[in-house]
């Protein structure tokens, strides 16, 4: 996939761990993230990667069983790069490829980015009380 002079690869190889742990480390939903943990997160999850050029600009990835269901995760665009509609390219592309078709349910967690992600379909939870969660938030400052 390519826009300008940016693309969106689901190649592992080409993923810049360094400058994913280091957004991942200081965002609020990770923060103090080990780099042993992305790179485990990575390794069990099918990831897309935004490139300018052959620089990696941003990331998300998603949790699935390819079949039924979804979760949407660590999606981000490097703050330099922001305002030029990567973050929606990114996720319009996650949403159509072809190995996410077809799938029962997509959930994702965002403090932040409502707006974004109600366009592609997202919605607050139908029937919340049939969720449950285990929530560590600060596990990794053990």
């Amino acid at each position: 996939m390519h826009s300008n002079n940016f693309s969106i690869s689901t190649d592992k190889s080409k993923l810049d761990l360094a400058m994913i742990h280091d957004f991942l480390k200081n965002s609020y939903w990770s923060k103090d993230i080990p780099i042993a943990v992305v790179e485990k997160s990575i390794a069990n999850s099918f990831c897309f990667g935004v490139y300018k050029d052959n620089k990696q600009v941003g990331f998300a990835r998603v949790i699935t069983d390819y079949a039924t269901f979804a979760y949407l995760a660590d999606v981000f665009i490097l703050e330099s790069y922001r305002g030029q509609g990567l973050g929606k390219w990114l996720v319009k592309s996650i949403l159509e490829h072809a190995e996410l078709q077809g799938l029962r349910k997509w959930l994702l967690g965002t403090r932040n980015a409502h707006e974004l992600y109600r366009q592609y379909g997202f919605q607050k939870l139908a029937i919340p009380e049939i969720y449950m969660e285990i929530s560590n938030p600060n596990i990794y400052k053990r």
